[in-house]
């Protein structure tokens, strides 16, 4: 909290904030659908919200084996439902609600497709071992 935040204004934005989140859900009401009944058109069977274009890709890269397929459980299909390697050891990638992918060698830069982001985290490890990050 900075010095000048108050309590007070601290209060007041969490006041606002839970009331726009109730004017959206009223909204939600009105429209007649639930969260959970939203319509999913084209989001695949939603076991994860991945390109069901993506290509798996199994290749040596700057002398080092990225492999990357699609995935249909677990947690990396809640990330954009798509598994990556790097020589062997998992790199978490994410996709953004906008189409591209980050992954936690590159979190503040996004990239195209699983290829490039994986392709991008060799080039940022410049031969270091990734050492995987337990996601659950």
């Amino acid at each position: 909290m900075s010095r000048t935040m108050t309590r007070r204004a601290l209060l007041r934005g969490s006041a606002a904030a839970a009331a726009g989140l109730a004017v959206a859900g009223a909204a939600v009401a009105a429209s007649g659908q639930s969260a959970t009944a939203m319509d999913h058109t084209g989001h695949g069977d939603h076991t994860g919200h991945g390109d069901p274009g993506l290509q798996p890709f199994d290749e040596v890269y700057q002398g080092r084996r990225i492999t990357g397929r699609p995935v249909e459980g677990g947690h990396a299909a809640h990330h954009g439902g798509y598994a990556v390697t790097i020589d062997g050891k998992d790199l978490h990638l994410m996709q953004n609600a906008d189409g591209t992918w980050i992954s936690v060698v590159n979190h503040y830069q996004t990239y195209g497709d699983p290829l490039a982001v994986t392709r991008a985290a060799v080039d940022k490890l410049r031969g270091a071992v990734l050492v995987p990050i337990a996601t659950a």
